[in-house]
């Protein structure tokens, strides 16, 4: 097997033990390293026999080099996943240390980008790779200690506080739960798995507490976890106090312990290590010895599977899977205790560049009449961000991509959402560039008198003084149209708004609103913002949503060129790949609400016509909701860059009216011929 050529990006103390045990393995070998520092660059390189060739000043000139097939990523967290995307983006595996990112949002834009370019990644976990741990999974698996009941595991030293170092520097996102808090977690998860069967399990609940320091860093932190199947787990991390260090499993028949369970041999080796199994009142013990550097276990997995053209190392190594599972807990865990980093702060100006992969089609804009700048026709959802760090990860992509329409609504999060957009949009700058939709008068407050004191509060979070679109996020039916007509009128008069409609509205009220403005000379509805998916929404998704995907609407939609946003375009997921339905929260299952014998059929045609353009089915629905003979935007909702590439094709596909008439169940057969 030739060896993999290894770049390393900063050349650390981390990145001198990844080199040491580099040295060990026989599938890979240190070929180049990337430092802005000449001084390391010299340093780094002379102590590892590195070329001066491949010594380089640039990140990118060594990830493009042709010389090197891996990048090993060593810089402060801050920079993890940037400089991971950096690597995969120029076709290069990547081993990144841990923490992946400073949050789960950026960790799932780095698995995502791997999974896009088809190559090898790694969050640099090197006790998942000591031959301890497959034996700890072995021994459980086998019902060494019975059933596992409790999980207990912490990482804790007591280091001196000095606020410039990166451990307690919030500006380097310091803190116990990123810098150690991930061992004891991904730990017990991995235990939870094995209990059942499964690599590992995701917790049900996470309860956490500690102390946060003076530089508003976490510094010793504590949380409960609870698993499927009544297993619970207790951990503990810290950069102030020293922990026991240890990993001990608790089951019905017994205990086994792991007294060193992260760091055997102290990185130089020998990286022995002792399993203690308590049971019937006898303990045992069992040895693994192991002559060699405790990273050298690390290096040679990640080579091996790198070089045999994986994209993911062997179990019990940590895979993409597990590393967005682990960042969704320590998120929790922060969260749980008010530990926030730089990058969760209100107005930051924090990016993630390369978080869309290259070649893809851009989303084209389109004029609606008394809006000002010709907006996308695709628009994003805005209901599922819950920090600035959060969305901006999703919302540079957007934009990147071509994006500038954002919808809102006055009550998505208790008001949250639209504050974390206003951060966003004022971070960035880019009030004039981007059109708000923003919603109001939601149930049971639909009424006249809500609609300019909810909008005055939405203008207040998102720090505009209008929004080109305004949309009733319900109707009550009890109030005269006319009212409704009226409230709006008075704040396109005051300037607050710019055109206006309804959302879940019959096309009869809309057009009864219509004909009412029409008769005084005021403004009515332009807009009609109802579920309209390939997939006919048998059971509303939320009560009191409307479906425009009926023949009646579609064609009063027709006849009255009516521009519709519709929400949920994707019908839920509707359209994914079975695997990819499953793996959806149960609450949001789309078959709950668009299950039908009739969807079914529109999903296989949507298949058929998929396979046929070599998009997916999901870009093929997509595509049909474009495809109207009527104005139609569609309004998606992407939690992740990825999710925003995966929706682009559809712009690629132009539907005949044959091809939508038949998708929709219209006829029976299809012009195959048609563009």
């Amino acid at each position: 097997m030739e060896q993999v050529r290894w770049g390393l990006i900063g050349p650390g103390r981390i990145a001198r033990n990844f080199a040491d045990g580099l040295k060990e393995a026989a599938s890979g070998r240190l070929q180049a390293v990337a430092s802005r520092s000449e001084a390391r660059r010299a340093e780094f390189g002379d102590r590892y026999g590195i070329e001066p060739a491949l010594r380089f000043d640039s990140y990118e000139a060594m990830v493009e080099s042709p010389d090197i097939d891996a990048v090993y990523v060593a810089t402060p967290h801050p920079w993890h996943a940037e400089h991971a995307l950096l690597a995969l983006r120029a076709g290069k595996a990547a081993l990144v240390e841990k923490p992946m990112g400073l949050n789960l949002a950026e960790v799932v834009a780095v698995t995502e980008a791997a999974r896009q370019e088809g190559v090898f990644l790694m969050e640099g976990f090197m006790y998942r790779c000591h031959p301890q741990v497959a034996r700890l999974v072995e021994l459980i698996r086998a019902g060494a200690i019975g059933q596992v009941r409790h999980v207990r595991a912490s990482f804790g030293f007591e280091a001196r506080f000095d606020p410039a170092s990166r451990l307690f520097d919030r500006s380097l996102a310091g803190g116990g739960i990123l810098d150690v808090g991930g061992y004891p977690v991904s730990a017990v998860r991995l235990v939870a798995g094995a209990a059942v069967g499964r690599p590992f399990a995701e917790p049900e609940t996470v309860k956490g507490s500690g102390l946060l320091g003076a530089t508003r860093v976490d510094e010793v932190a504590f949380a409960l976890l609870t698993f499927p199947g009544g297993i619970t787990a207790e951990v503990a991390c810290a950069t102030r106090r020293a922990m026991e260090n240890a990993l001990v499993v608790e089951g019905t028949e017994g205990t086994i312990t792991l007294p060193d369970p992260w760091v055997p041999g102290r990185n130089a080796g020998p990286s022995d290590a002792v399993i203690r199994i308590a049971r019937g009142g006898e303990t045992t013990e069992e040895w693994i010895r192991d002559p060699r550097h405790l990273f050298a276990f690390e290096a040679e997995a990640a080579s091996r599977a790198i070089a045999a053209g994986e994209t993911e190392a062997p179990f019990p190594a940590m895979t993409p899977a597990e590393s967005r599972g682990n960042a969704a807990v320590l998120d929790r865990w922060r969260q749980e205790m008010g530990a926030t980093t730089f990058a969760e702060d209100p107005g930051v100006v924090r990016r993630l560049p390369r978080a869309l992969p290259r070649g893809l089609p851009g989303i084209g804009k389109v004029r609606v009449p008394g809006v000002t700048l010709p907006m996308s026709r695709l628009v994003i959802g805005c209901d599922n961000r819950d920090t600035p760090a959060e969305g901006a990860i999703v919302w540079d992509a957007w934009m990147e991509a071509g994006g500038n329409a954002f919808d809102t609504a006055f009550v998505y999060g208790g008001g949250r959402h639209e504050g974390v957009l206003g951060q966003w949009i004022a971070s960035r700058g880019v009030a004039d560039e981007v059109v708000v939709i923003a919603k109001g008068a939601h149930s049971p407050y639909c009424t006249p008198r809500a609609i300019g004191a909810q909008l005055e509060m939405s203008l207040g979070r998102l720090g505009l003084d209008r929004v080109p679109i305004y949309v009733m996020h319900r109707d009550n039916p009890d109030v005269p149209v006319g009212e409704f007509v009226d409230a709006v009128n008075r704040l396109i008069d005051a300037g607050t708004v710019g055109i206006w409609g309804g959302s879940n509205w019959s096309v009869e009220r809309l057009a009864e609103a219509q004909d009412h403005a029409a008769a005084r000379g005021l403004v009515g509805p332009a807009i009609l913002s109802n579920n309209l998916s390939l997939a006919v929404m048998e059971k509303p998704v939320w009560a009191g949503c409307v479906s425009s995907n009926d023949p009646g609407t579609l064609a009063v939609l027709q006849q009255r060129q009516a521009i519709h946003l519709s929400w949920s375009s994707q019908a839920r997921g509707y359209f994914l790949p079975e695997e990819l339905r499953d793996r959806l929260p149960p609450d949001t299952r789309p078959e709950t609400c668009f299950g039908s014998d009739a969807n079914a059929e529109r999903r296989r045609r949507a298949e058929e016509l998929a396979a046929e353009r070599g998009v997916s089915a999901n870009a093929v629905a997509l595509a049909w909701v474009l495809a109207q003979p009527f104005p139609s935007l569609a309004l998606v909702g992407p939690r992740s860059p990825g999710e925003i590439a995966s929706s682009l094709p559809a712009l690629d596909l132009n539907l005949s009216p044959e091809e939508a008439a038949w998708l929709n169940l219209g006829t029976e057969r299809r012009d195959r011929g048609a563009a």
